[in-house]
């Protein structure tokens, strides 16, 4: 049975529900799962306090560990739920990363299968940047990528203005971030979910 790590950033749900439908897959294929959440600076719980959807969605985490390296150690597969930051992954991620040298520098997460998941405010947003620029630090750790092809989600041979790429499962917000996901999406997360799980059952 292969273990499989979900760390995800969510501000405002979305990379959260898609965290949820991602692990189902995991679960599926037959592998053992768990769900951590990359740590809120301070800074940004106050700053947007203020705004009743953050607040909502934070309240619906609440039970939700957060991510250690530890967590990192014990994976076979990780799979992670990255928000764009302007076509990038949020600073959150990007602190929890670059907190974890010691595993670089030990090798400790090399051979690993990992993927990611990630969400944006528009189909032009960053869908697929922030998985491409996300992919980089993941090879210095020495993690293998797996993609999600077509031949295995072709709903994303599809104008319509949803999530999905051959880099990461996804999903669109929306602007004002009041789209919930869509159910080709949660399909297609779960697709990822399955496939992390079965190539980190080989690999481990």
């Amino acid at each position: 049975m292969a273990k499989i790590l979900i760390p995800y950033y969510s501000a405002y749900g979305h990379i959260f529900e898609m965290a949820k439908e991602v692990a189902k897959g995991a679960e599926q294929a037959g592998a053992e799962v768990k769900i951590v959440k990359i740590p809120e600076f301070e800074a940004a719980r106050q700053a947007m306090s203020g705004q009743e959807p953050y607040v909502q969605a934070q309240d619906a985490q609440k039970d939700i560990p957060e991510a250690t390296h530890d967590d990192l150690k014990w994976a076979d597969g990780i799979i992670w739920g990255v928000p764009t930051r302007y076509g990038n992954m949020p600073a959150q991620m990007k602190q929890f990363l670059d907190t974890a040298g010691a595993l670089w520098m030990n090798g400790e997460l090399e051979g690993k299968a990992t993927a990611i998941f990630t969400s944006t405010g528009s189909i032009h947003g960053g869908q697929e940047t922030t998985a491409i620029t996300t992919l980089v630090p993941l090879l210095h750790f020495g993690l293998i990528y797996v993609g999600l092809p077509y031949g295995e989600n072709q709903e994303m041979l599809t104008t319509d203005g949803i999530g999905g790429s051959p880099y990461a499962a996804s999903t669109v917000a929306g602007p004002d971030g009041s789209n919930q996901p869509d159910e080709r999406e949660f399909t297609m997360a779960g697709r990822l979910g399955a496939r992390v799980a079965n190539v980190a059952g080989k690999l481990s």
